[in-house]
């Protein structure tokens, strides 16, 4: 037990708390017995002063540009391993043996076929249906089809479902896609590793061969690895809270995509191709430039700056890296809105006003332009998204259920509406 060594006082009286250190990163004062002590809550809008959990998996630096992944910089895991290895690690908390790797691998590949009946829930949607919609539900159905698998206090039954949703959000994710454009779905091919099998389900046809470029494949698997984790931001925490009141965890998972569906959540890449389109052409971004730095306009340039990183987004360097490369390897040379993307890059990594306040490009910005090169549409993003994310949110929720002193989930709040009234007949109102 730390020592109290943080101290409230509230008019006269005095309370001590527990400050618990982490192994790296902020202290946090342990405020649970403050209601008990003094009958009041603490106030934070957001719960961006609050440590809603202890974990060991993601941690993260905003103001020196750092991105951990049990403790492994992701330059590092982008660079040198791929996105299963990278799962294998959030899941379990160390990099795998080769002979690990290979069985994780061998479980994932032959898990990812989904339940034939499943085709069907997609020709309940409508056409024009957004495919995040279509995400949300039908992953919250597997838990109609996978009975064997949703009994949380059984640790192989988490296993099997933690294998089987990184295993088969691709194809359901594949599915989404092609059912938008109208096409055939293609069932998943096990000689293909995990983005190369991705890539082939949403871009093969029955009518023709289709070979994978693997400099795409690597840029797939890259982006992957980039959006796996990132601590307990708003989807995480929903997963974390979804959890906590004993929800399967098809069903937690589907409330995280839920939430990952916000345009300043997982639509941020979204977003910024958006905008791309809004400039148009090259000649108009001083013209946009000039707004972004009118605090009295409205316009915002999307794809720049973060919320976490004051610094630059590690994981920006990454992709503009795949994104040159993925360009380059495609040849893309009469592209308006790349040009325009490209430029905007330019100028924000060197105009005083954008290097002063710490606009870098982020992630987003490289992710959506990237995205955009090998054929998704712009509604695809978010879905990409929460196929990577679906592993940090299986890992966060496991640790979650593991943890013995987790509770279920109870925000507070300050109340500002009316006190107590009595009702009046609707003959006697005015």
């Amino acid at each position: 037990m730390a020592e109290k060594n943080a101290e409230l006082q509230v008019g006269v009286q005095n309370h001590a708390f527990d400050v618990l250190d982490g192994t790296i990163g902020p202290s946090v004062v342990d405020i649970s017995s403050l209601y008990n002590d003094s009958g009041m809550f603490t106030y934070d809008p957001g719960f961006t002063s609050t440590a809603s959990c202890e974990s060991k998996i993601t941690y993260i630096d905003g103001d020196e540009g750092t991105l951990l992944y049990r403790g492994y910089p992701i330059e590092q895991l982008a660079n040198h391993g791929d996105f299963l290895e990278t799962c294998y690690l959030l899941l379990y908390g160390e990099l795998p043996t080769k002979a690990e790797k290979d069985d994780f691998v061998h479980r994932v590949t032959y898990h990812t076929m989904i339940h034939e009946q499943m085709s069907r829930f997609f020709s309940g949607f409508r056409r024009d249906a957004h495919p995040m919609a279509i995400m949300v539900g039908t992953v919250g159905a597997l838990s109609a089809f996978y009975h064997d698998s949703t009994d949380i206090a059984d640790p192989h039954q988490r296993m099997v479902a933690s294998l089987r949703m990184i295993a088969k959000m691709p194809t359901i994710a594949a599915m989404a896609y092609k059912y938008h454009v109208g096409q055939p779905f293609v069932y998943p091919r096990n000689d293909l590793d995990y983005a190369s099998n991705f890539l082939h389900m949403c871009f093969a046809v029955p009518c023709e061969e289709y070979k994978v470029n693997p400099v795409l494949a690597r840029a797939m698997d890259r982006i992957f690895i980039l959006h796996a984790d990132h601590e307990q931001n708003a989807s995480t925490s929903t997963v974390r809270l979804a959890g906590s009141s004993g929800a399967n965890p098809f069903a937690c998972i589907a409330a995280g995509i839920a939430c990952l569906w916000g345009p300043a959540h997982g639509g941020a890449n979204e977003a910024a191709l958006t905008m791309l389109s809004e400039i148009g052409s090259v000649d108009r971004i001083p013209e946009f430039i000039e707004r972004a730095k009118d605090k009295d306009d409205p316009f915002r340039l999307m794809g720049f700056g973060h919320r976490v990183y004051k610094n630059y987004d590690p994981r920006a360097r990454i992709m503009q890296k795949t994104t040159h490369e993925v360009l380059g390897e495609l040849g893309i040379k009469d592209d308006p809105l790349l040009d325009v993307a490209m430029e905007l890059e330019k100028i924000a990594l060197n105009d005083d006003y954008f290097v002063d306040k710490k606009l870098y490009p982020n992630i987003d910005f490289y992710s959506g332009i990237t995205l955009r090169a090998l054929g998704f549409p712009t509604n695809m993003f978010t879905v990409l998204f929460a196929l990577a994310r679906t592993v940090g949110w299986i890992a966060q929720w496991k640790e979650m259920v593991e943890d013995p002193s987790q509770r279920i989930g109870r925000p507070r709040q300050l109340y500002t509406g009316y006190e107590q009234r009595d009702y009046v007949s609707i003959d006697q109102r005015r």
